[in-house]
């Protein structure tokens, strides 16, 4: 009798346990309360910055910020917009394409008149007049739409998402991207490159068409910025980052549900960014040093851009060149494009530092390693070197050359069909970074962690912050998961 009450009080105990909540419902609830908390709490007039103090008092980008900007650079506004965008698809729930759409209107208010962004977007009425934006800014205001460091490329991304989410039906950012794509197209060179940022578009007349050469002579001593960032530009990848918008445009708008304007613009995008494919053709340097310079002078020669940045051979940028002419020739099976690679991959192969990786900055023609010292004096020592700015970067050679191995052995008919992405599967990987993400947020839906606020300090205490980065992060983890369980029910 004994037993039988204890195996009833047993069963009893168990069976009024909670069931344990599925895995995928955790995974929406985290990824609809994060978003929301980003949305009502973080953003400003749908625009995001980098990083905020756990209060959200103190906030920076790339700088201190204030209460009314936002930040283009990314992780800035366009990628948390396209975050927001990877989850409504992951979902099919419209409150994230609402909480993306206030972010590409954040983006449309933020385009100054020369067509693109500058790295800041600033919401106060006031303060907008000091720039040249087209909704409330001044004719007289600053107008430099910037290549550098992704930031226009990264809203013409993001943009370009959301005008195909919405079928090419809001007519605000329809026209924004069909100006920002037309003023890119003019502020292109003749010989297919762009300058890091622009506030008027070049006279063709101006600029001849010539192949990279090594100048006779250069100054070992800094001469002043010139003005380099209206130059031919590589640095921080900003060509490559150019060309791949200029793709996705060309994908995006050449649907015919974008219209005849957007597919005859779609067309000119992508004789664009073949045009920038056929100026790193020519930006390669010839012998002994077989590669690309970070910047160009209008002879193509390697030039001085910043006081740390001197004329050279880059075994920093030429990998982002590679590996963009390896996505041309996929998408337009022009053999040319793979043409350069196995030259530079030689030259890189002999020219790894003894630890194995590669110096930033090859002397031209001698192929010597160049540093600076922390007072910016030019030296071949690497013993003093400032720590702001990696003088020795990995060495991707082998990868690269495997990539450029497959590719060479494609049929160019079998290129696209190589390209497209594999289907979303929930693996152990995934299910684990899913549980990580889950487990980080707090019951307001926040992802808090340690650390400071880099343009705040020395003084600034900040010990825990939000950011933007994190958020993506796990908004990406999230999403793909519950893409990975969409398409899981219907296979």
């Amino acid at each position: 009798m004994r037993t039988c009450v204890a195996l009833l009080a047993f069963a009893s105990f168990t069976v009024t346990l909670p069931a344990e909540t599925p895995l995928r419902e955790q995974a929406e609830k985290a990824l609809r309360r994060g978003a929301e908390f980003f949305r009502k709490e973080v953003a400003v007039e749908g625009s995001y910055l980098w990083e905020y103090s756990e209060d959200l008092a103190k906030r920076e980008g790339e700088g201190v910020a204030t209460a009314t900007q936002g930040w283009v650079q990314p992780p800035g506004t366009p990628s948390v917009g396209s975050a927001l965008l990877t989850a409504y698809e992951a979902t099919g729930d419209r409150f994230y394409l609402d909480a993306a759409r206030e972010t590409a209107c954040a983006l449309v208010r933020g385009q100054i008149m020369s067509g693109g962004w500058h790295y800041t977007i600033e919401f106060d009425e006031k303060s907008r007049k000091k720039k040249a934006y087209r909704d409330g800014g001044s004719p007289k205001g600053r107008n430099t739409t910037t290549l550098d460091d992704d930031t226009t490329q990264a809203a013409l991304r993001f943009l370009l998402q959301m005008d195909q989410a919405l079928g090419f039906k809001d007519e605000k950012i329809h026209e924004c991207l069909g100006y920002a794509l037309e003023c890119l197209l003019k502020a292109q060179y003749p010989n297919g490159a762009w300058p890091q940022g622009y506030d008027e578009f070049p006279d063709p007349a101006k600029f001849p068409v010539k192949k990279a050469s090594y100048p006779e002579t250069w100054s070992r001593t800094y001469p002043g910025h010139q003005n380099y960032w209206h130059r031919y530009t590589l640095n921080d990848s900003a060509l490559p980052d150019i060309i791949g918008a200029m793709l996705d445009a060309e994908r995006v708008w050449g649907d015919p549900k974008a219209g005849e304007k957007a597919n005859a613009l779609a067309r000119k995008c992508r004789a664009a960014a073949e045009k920038a494919g056929d100026f790193l053709l020519m930006a390669q340097m010839p012998e002994p040093q077989p590669a690309w310079a970070q910047q160009y002078d209008f002879d193509m020669q390697p030039a001085w851009a910043r006081k740390f940045e001197p004329p050279s051979v880059t075994g920093g940028e030429s990998f982002d060149a590679m590996r963009v002419l390896m996505r041309l020739y996929r998408e337009t099976g022009q053999r040319k494009y793979l043409d350069p690679i196995p030259r530079a991959l030689d030259y890189f192969r002999r020219s790894r530092l003894p630890d194995g990786r590669l110096a930033r900055f090859y002397e031209l023609k001698t192929n010597k390693p160049l540093y600076f010292t922390k007072d910016y004096q030019l030296t071949y020592d690497d013993g003093d070197m400032p720590t702001h700015y990696a003088f020795k970067v990995g060495n991707p050679t082998e990868s690269v050359a495997r990539e450029y191995e497959q590719l060479a052995k494609l049929d160019p008919a079998a290129l696209k069909k190589s390209a497209k992405p594999a289907p979303p599967k929930a693996g152990p990987a995934l299910i684990a970074e899913v549980k990580k993400a889950i487990a980080a947020q707090d019951a307001r839906g926040r992802w808090v962690e340690g650390g400071g606020l880099k343009y705040h300090r020395p003084k600034d205490e900040t010990a825990r912050i939000i950011s933007c980065a994190t958020f993506i992060h796990h908004v990406q983890t999230l999403s793909r998961y519950l893409a990975a369980e969409r398409a899981a029910e219907k296979r």
